[in-house]
């Protein structure tokens, strides 16, 4: 959805597509430093891999150092906990690895839905510093894409590049004087669009349960109060200033009313029911097609 005539650098990492668009091409410095941040990302954070650092954790309690990066993903995840009672929790790994959604990518349940533990039970996380009180497995994908595309902007910024538009799969992040118009994919048919809107010097976000589908009904937007797959909402999309903020709250409007939300965030959204009814906030400059 960038510019005519811009250049872009696509690669895979954390198990997605990603796309960088600049005017000028990126250097070859700088395209390592992004894959070298991709990597460390994911490093740190996948629960799908058994060498990252939080999967530590997932075979026994202690305590882990994290990037600097941590305290803002810890800030952002204790708010929607609490504003959720609970239905936005980093530890629904659990309860994804029991519906299949596991690191073989089995897609075979092993058991009925089931909450995971609760967080004051059982993990300390002040920042940089998390200690696990019994194994846990950290699951952190209702916002950590968004902050994968924050830290990847902040790389570009420090290049010296002030026009970009950082793509990671449908979570962007655009800087600059020329705004560009996303389509927002119909939730039930990829090759279709719902609408438009325009990205402006802000992050755009979008949260959808048919991305992944497997057995029965099962899909990897649930409610971390029952470990259950949410069925009423379908598509979810919000802007704000940054991705971070805008990814946890794509995944929070799956579980809450936005009105909540918008009592201690600033940001616009737009929500699919499984109805197929569309609602949205009064700031976002969208257009829905008919």
């Amino acid at each position: 959805m960038a510019h005519p005539g811009w250049s872009s650098f696509s690669f895979e990492g954390i198990g997605t597509g990603w796309e960088i668009s600049t005017p000028e091409p990126l250097a070859p410095a700088l395209t390592k430093k992004v894959l070298d941040a991709v990597e460390a990302y994911d490093r740190t954070w996948s629960r799908f891999r058994s060498d990252s650092l939080v999967s530590g954790l997932s075979r026994s309690p202690g305590s882990i150092t994290l990037p600097e990066h941590a305290a803002g993903l810890q800030e952002l995840y204790s708010v929607l906990y609490r504003l959720s009672q609970g239905a936005v929790t980093p530890l629904i790994g659990s309860s994804l690895e029991r519906l299949g959604y596991d690191a073989a990518y089995s897609l075979s349940p092993s058991g009925v839905p089931q909450a995971p533990a609760r967080w004051e039970d059982v993990l300390e996380w002040t920042g940089t510093a998390m200690t696990a009180k019994e194994p846990l497995v950290l699951d952190i994908g209702a916002a950590g894409k968004g902050q994968l595309v924050d830290l990847l902007g902040g790389l570009l910024h420090e290049a010296g590049h002030s026009d970009f538009l950082v793509d990671g799969s449908g979570d962007m992040l655009h800087s600059g004087s020329h705004p560009v118009t996303v389509a927002l994919e119909h939730p039930y048919d990829p090759k279709q669009a719902i609408g438009t809107v325009e990205l402006d010097n802000a992050a755009l976000c979008a949260s959808a349960s048919n991305r992944r589908v497997w057995d029965d009904g099962l899909h990897h937007v649930l409610d971390g109060t029952t470990g259950k797959p949410i069925h009423t909402t379908v598509a979810t999309w919000t802007m704000a200033a940054g991705a971070l903020e805008a990814d946890g709250l794509a995944t929070a409007l799956f579980m809450m009313e936005p009105a909540l939300l918008e009592q201690e965030f600033e940001f616009s959204w737009l929500r699919v029911s499984s109805a197929g009814a569309a609602t949205y906030s009064g700031g976002f400059e969208g257009r829905l097609f008919t």
